[in-house]
């Protein structure tokens, strides 16, 4: 009863547009008030000691890094480049979109920064080469679900943090996952180009490519240093963040496109957006402590032992649950709350927990283009201009190819596994 009205007044607070970081500390600060043997002193211990870790200062690092690409013009360089592979190609801003997106997560590890970022490049430039604003708007949402897939990941440190399990692990068991998805949205494309070809793009890819390589060649090699140092072990994911900060400060710095008032501006959104992850990682911990005091993974487990034995059936039942969940919270908020929760069950129907991993996080980035929530929509509409209603028209079709991933990566473990095995994580 005491879980059911924790949740019952979560769900309240936020269907009333309560910040999600405040609708989970209110119930739990009203359990601490009525609680006998709970002082306040233990629930703010347990409050930070959520956000006292070594691998989430990877966290803040990798949204710098994200946002110095975009600030330093580096997503540019990878955009002209691209544009000289796929010019002569029919639909090539289509796939341009998709590649980009491919590269650009490399570097930044958020659905929100990569549909900011090359939404405010790739939309404008399809619509002017006469694709629709739907499908421009949707493409651009859908492909920008790749960076919190592909390493370095943000959502994977928040579940690595929560679970115990190997970041670098869990970074590149979303490597074939995140290109599944890539080469699932290129079909889409070219099915959808035989219907509606669009003649202006390979316009858009003429001059000289060698320049224009060797523009984008330095802003290639820093997934060789996040992803290269990590697995050579020179250093951990938390110092390849700060080393690809350092990196991308170098390039801007080189290319003489990285101002004091652009670093300001960076700096700023960094500590806007960190401030918020981490309320939200700090009211979860006290949140997921409680649910763990009032034995709620247990409940769970049990139910779904009476329910099933079988672990392809758990597995769809946790699809569906979090695919509802992540149209109401934001990944972040959904993993913190979750994973302690569903994991021992995992555990128990013996589903390696990268695995799992790599499930929950394409199950809630999902989310983040389905309404209510659907931060991307949001950002989308913004910096295109665009209304809400037609970013989310253009985003319908785009759910195909989303959920066939989804459903892929569920139930063919390998394909999550089968590379962190190889390399020994």
């Amino acid at each position: 009863m005491t879980l059911l009205l924790l949740l019952v007044a979560m769900i309240l607070l936020l269907a009333i547009r309560v910040p999600v970081a405040i609708s989970m500390l209110l119930p739990c600060v009203g359990y601490v008030f009525f609680s006998e043997d709970i002082t306040l002193g233990v629930a703010i211990q347990r409050t930070v000691a959520g956000v006292n870790s070594f691998p989430l200062l990877a966290v803040p690092l990798f949204i710098m890094t994200g946002y110095l690409t975009n600030a330093a013009g580096l997503s540019d360089r990878l955009f002209r480049m691209l544009l000289c592979f796929f010019g002569r190609v029919p639909g090539s801003l289509a796939y341009v979109n998709v590649s980009s997106s491919v590269m650009f997560s490399w570097m930044s590890g958020a659905a929100i920064a990569d549909a900011a970022g090359l939404g405010a490049v790739l939309v404008p430039a399809m619509r002017k080469s006469g694709y629709d604003a739907g499908f421009s708007l949707g493409l651009t949402g859908a492909s920008s679900m790749i960076g919190p897939i592909m390493p370095p990941s943000i959502p994977a440190i928040i579940y690595a943090v929560t679970a115990g399990v190997s970041v670098g692990g869990l970074f590149f068991a979303g490597v074939v996952p995140a290109l599944i998805l890539a080469g699932s949205l290129c079909v889409h494309v070219y099915f959808h180009v035989r219907r509606h070809p669009h003649g202006k793009d390979e316009s858009l890819a003429e001059g000289h490519w060698w320049p224009v390589m060797v523009a984008a060649l330095p802003v290639l090699f820093t997934p060789v240093i996040i992803l290269g140092g990590i697995l050579g072990g020179v250093f951990t994911p938390t110092e390849a963040a700060a080393a690809a900060v350092m990196y991308m400060i170098f390039l801007g710095v080189c290319y003489r496109t990285l101002t004091p008032a652009k670093v300001y501006e960076v700096l700023l959104q960094t500590c806007t957006t960190t401030g918020v992850i981490m309320l939200i990682v700090a009211a979860a911990s006290l949140f997921g402590w409680i649910i763990a005091r009032e034995q709620g993974p247990q409940m769970v487990a049990d139910s779904l032992l009476r329910l099933t034995d079988n672990p392809y059936l758990f597995l769809l039942l946790v699809n569906v649950f979090l695919l509802l969940v992540g149209m109401l919270l934001e990944p972040t908020a959904a993993l913190l709350i979750c994973v302690p929760v569903l994991l021992p069950v995992a555990v128990h129907f013996q589903v390696d927990p990268l695995h799992l991993g790599v499930v929950m996080i394409l199950n809630l980035v999902i989310g983040l283009i389905t309404p209510p929530v659907g931060l991307v929509l949001y950002v989308l509409s913004s910096v295109t201009g665009e209304s809400f209603k037609t970013v989310v028209r253009g985003m319908i079709p785009f759910l195909f190819p989303l959920v066939f991933t989804l459903v892929v990566v569920t139930f063919v473990p390998a394909i999550s596994l089968w590379l962190p095995k190889w390399l020994g994580l």
